[in-house]
């Protein structure tokens, strides 16, 4: 990855063809929007909008005649969020841009791949009256709304978690060519301020109360919470100088116990946000 990082940073040529390649092709959109994330943190916004025409136009036919959105809608947050990373250096307010991003592609999903959704929505019903004719029974109409609404904030909150990814990759590519070290320092020290902390755990709750879909703003508000507990583990380890392997038993617990042990991370880096748990940790040696 790293040699691909310095090959697309020789110049326009280079990183445009790399990323409009790649986007073309299937399954490797997501390279293609982290050249794009690594060419505006590096070189500015502008640079990398003229570069980001050139993975925007097979991005755009995949979503037109592929009817797949996905390269397009991951490859505009990533642009976003590197955007925002650059101007302000706050992976608070890139986070937030993207949450924003999320929802309105939650709502337009339906409007512009109705067939998509409906098909994914048939196979959900179909799903359940043959494998849980009970639960299908018990929901009755309801069922189709609720498989509605999972489907479409499943997917636009993917497209949400595959763009923090690609931007981090991004990121840490630039640190790998230009600043050893800094991507790791960076994301051990992310933590949400208070009152973004505050909208997003109301974002959560609220979203039943007023009729909206739970799981969309679930997923747009959970996320960002969920990044910042990842950096509050990783800022842990790094701080007692645990080593890799402790990180490698926490992402195993994190696959077997799954959303109980997500829902506690989401409570921690809530309230890291007020008491800067790492802060309060005496460092084992010299930092890393």
């Amino acid at each position: 990855m790293r040699a691909l990082a310095q090959y697309v940073m020789r110049g326009p040529m280079q990183a445009g063809g790399v990323a409009a390649v790649a986007t073309a092709l299937p399954l490797l959109f997501w390279i293609g929007a982290a050249v794009i994330g690594l060419v505006i943190l590096r070189l500015g916004i502008r640079q990398g909008l003229n570069i980001g025409l050139w993975a925007v136009l097979p991005a755009l036919g995949w979503a037109t005649f592929g009817q797949d959105p996905t390269a397009l809608v991951v490859l505009l947050q990533v642009m976003l969020m590197a955007s925002i990373l650059r101007t302000s250096l706050s992976w608070e307010r890139a986070l937030l841009s993207g949450a924003f991003l999320m929802i309105l592609t939650g709502l337009m999903m339906p409007l512009m791949y109705p067939a998509l959704l409906d098909e994914l929505v048939q196979a959900g019903v179909g799903f359940y009256e043959q494998y849980n004719a009970e639960v299908a029974r018990s929901l009755g109409s309801e069922l189709e709304l609720i498989i509605r609404n999972t489907m479409n904030a499943s997917m636009a909150g993917t497209y949400f978690a595959t763009a923090i990814g690609m931007t981090m990759l991004a990121r840490a590519w630039q640190a790998g060519l230009y600043n050893p070290g800094g991507f790791r320092k960076e994301f051990h020290a992310l933590r949400l301020s208070p009152a973004i902390a505050v909208v997003f755990a109301v974002t959560m709750v609220i979203g039943p109360l007023l009729g909206l879909n739970s799981m969309l703003l679930a997923w747009a508000a959970g996320t960002p919470l969920f990044i910042a507990s990842l950096a509050l583990v990783h800022g842990f380890v790094g701080r007692k100088r645990w080593g890799g392997q402790a990180l490698v038993a926490f992402y195993v617990l994190l696959v077997l116990l799954g959303p109980s042990l997500m829902m506690l991370l989401l409570v921690l880096a809530f309230v890291d946000s007020w008491l800067d748990i790492r802060g309060r940790i005496k460092p084992a040696g010299p930092a890393e």
